[in-house]
């Protein structure tokens, strides 16, 4: 009999956003130093319509290419700019003199939302499905351009998140938490208390009104019916049109993968087949390593296999937590598939869920990590760290 697994809830990571100003431009070599590196490490394989970023041996602006190498835009904008590929719309800074002009761009050229980037941690927004977010910077609310530079959603809204599956999660009615008291520094951080989340789509026709949880459910596996059919690992809303919507909670469908395809019979055979053909391992002093999964499984299960045990026991002090690939780790064309087009991971379709377990050994605390992708072939454990024991 296997024993239930702790009701671990994910926290929503609420994003912080600020209107762009001149403070934003002091990031700009941190920006294109990343961005230098990304390019430098990875070939970016396009779509056959899609152009991809380049940057001149002689020069730190970027212009974009074809598939067939042809230049489409000539390298003249700053590290500001982001996006790796450039399918319909992105944001784009030109330096102009003594001063820099900001906007979004079309593949036809058109220049939109000057004053009106949205940005996040310093970044600019990112195209996602043929939109992309801007703010008022008259109210500070915010909207979504679509791939013509036209208004699908007015900004009208204190927060949004990124076209998903056609749908966007927006914030109504909130207030600003800030983390101290600088409330309107340009580096200061704070989280949004109260008001509702509705649940739309991107012509701006609100869906559901009380939209809770969204920032751990997977869009991509909405399940639409008159009646609403109980399932362990959905949550369930009724729509403004009487209809019910269906979403995976990533949370509960991992637990319940965890305990009843993992855990329930963890042989060789089955942890092997729930890893990813790749493993990264920490490994002291060298750092993180990659080993092919089914060998280094065979060699190391005795150890890995007495941690994850552990995870039955109803005295284990650990947690789980939702995040994406870190793009510092996994790189290459094989996990192109789980980033956008400028290098986020796409944690609302393949997040990484982290088994973090704390164990105590000698008086000394330690903390397991066991990483888990989710794949189309499922949840795959792909990296992880054990401490006080030597993997091999």
């Amino acid at each position: 009999m296997v024993a239930p697994l702790k009701t671990i809830h994910i926290i929503p990571m609420v994003k912080v956003t600020r209107r762009p100003t001149a403070g934003i431009f002091l990031c700009v070599a941190t920006v294109l130093l990343w961005l230098a590196l990304a390019f430098s490490g990875c070939s970016l394989h396009a779509r056959k319509d899609t152009w991809t970023a380049f940057l001149p041996a002689d020069s730190d602006l970027i212009g974009f290419k074809d598939a067939q190498g042809r230049i489409k835009i000539e390298p003249r904008y700053s590290g500001f700019t982001i996006a790796r590929k450039f399918d319909h719309i992105m944001a784009v800074m030109e330096q102009k003199e003594d001063s820099y002009d900001s906007y979004y761009l079309t593949r036809s050229g058109k220049k939109v939302g000057r004053d009106s980037i949205y940005v996040h941690d310093n970044s600019p927004d990112c195209e996602s499905e043929g939109f992309i977010r801007f703010r008022d910077p008259a109210t500070e609310k915010v909207g979504l351009y679509d791939r013509n530079g036209e208004i699908a959603i007015p900004a009208a809204y204190d927060a949004l998140t990124q076209a998903r599956n056609g749908l966007v999660v927006g914030l109504q009615g909130a207030r600003k938490a800030y983390w101290d008291k600088q409330q309107h520094a340009d580096c200061n951080h704070f989280t949004w208390e109260g008001g509702r989340e509705v649940l739309l789509d991107t012509s701006n026709r609100i869906l559901i009104v009380d939209f809770k949880g969204g920032a751990r459910l997977d869009l991509f596996s909405v399940d639409i019916g008159p009646k609403p059919a109980p399932n362990d690992t959905r949550r369930i809303y009724l729509a403004s049109d009487g209809r019910y919507y269906a979403f995976i909670d990533f949370n509960q469908e991992f637990e319940n993968w965890l305990q009843t395809d993992l855990l329930a019979a963890l042989t060789v055979v089955a942890l092997a087949n729930n890893t990813y053909h790749a493993i990264f391992f920490w490994k002291e002093p060298e750092g993180w390593k990659r080993a092919a999964s089914r060998a280094f499984i065979e060699r190391n299960f005795e150890l890995i296999h007495d941690r994850l045990a552990a995870l039955l026991k109803s005295d284990t002090d650990y947690f789980i937590s939702m995040s994406g690939l870190n793009p510092f780790i996994f790189k290459g064309d094989e996990f192109d598939p789980y980033f956008n087009n400028c290098g986020d991971p796409k944690l609302w379709q393949s997040p990484v869920m982290n088994v973090v377990i704390n164990r105590q050994i000698d008086g000394r605390a330690f903390q397991d990590h066991f990483d888990f992708l989710k794949t189309n072939a499922g949840y795959k454990l792909i990296s992880l760290t054990i401490r006080a024991a030597e993997l091999n």
